[in-house]
């Protein structure tokens, strides 16, 4: 597949989408099952490729089956969010997906916007799962595969960046400062804890929620990311 192949279709597999790199569409099917690509020398061939109803159906069949997946344990003592997000060809069309398990309940929450990148869904995810908490006196586990979030919430990044004006330690911009003064607003008063999760490595719930993010990042008629700046 790496070739002279400039641009690999997705049509089954983690993030479906066009790639203009073979490592890239490669972290998409690898250890996948199911999964189905293919490279072209053109974009328009890869997208014709696409669009060919029979993946459309493959891709749905697999979201079925992962719906029906058997039920999480749900824990007494604690809550726990699942989150993950995303932007397909980053930036583009992107969604989040967010799991919350409390109170005896699995409650799934998504949605995507028309233009916006990988780490603004990531960070939607955790604040969308966040302000739907359904009780805020127990302590709150929350489970993400970008370290981008988790370390800028566990090693306090994301709080210098705001003590500092928005600007990183090389006096450079933080981006997606918008989306970070919401999330440190939510955690001010919590008991939470950020853990990182290995994302594509068979945790169902993580899968879930990457299922969720993609499947919203499709959509039709998306709305705006009004905080996106490119």
């Amino acid at each position: 597949m790496a070739g002279k192949k400039k641009f690999y279709a997705v049509a089954s597999g983690r993030r479906p989408g066009i790639y203009t790199s073979w490592p890239d569409a490669e972290a998409q099917v690898k250890g996948f099952a199911g999964a189905r690509y293919k490279g072209f020398a053109l974009r328009s061939e890869a997208e014709a490729w696409m669009a060919n109803p029979e993946w459309q159906e493959k891709r749905k069949k697999q979201v079925k089956k992962t719906v029906q997946q058997e039920q999480p344990a749900i824990p007494v003592d604690r809550v726990e969010i699942y989150t993950d997000g995303g932007a397909i060809n980053n930036p583009g069309p992107g969604g989040y997906g967010a799991i919350i398990l409390a109170e005896g309940q699995a409650r799934e929450l998504f949605g995507g916007y028309q233009l916006t990148t990988n780490n603004r869904m990531e960070l939607m995810a955790c604040i969308k799962g966040i302000e739907a908490l359904p009780v805020r006196d127990k302590p709150v586990a929350l489970y993400s595969d970008s370290s981008y979030v988790v370390n800028g919430i566990s090693k306090g990044w994301a709080r210098g960046w705001r003590r500092r004006g928005w600007l990183k330690s090389d006096n450079k911009p933080a981006l997606n400062s918008d989306l970070w003064a919401q999330l440190l607003d939510l955690v001010e008063d919590l008991d939470i804890s950020f853990h990182w999760v290995k994302g594509h490595a068979g945790h169902p719930l993580n899968e879930r929620c990457d299922q969720l993010a993609v499947e919203n990042a499709r959509k039709d008629n998306l709305p705006e990311d009004i905080g996106y700046r490119p």
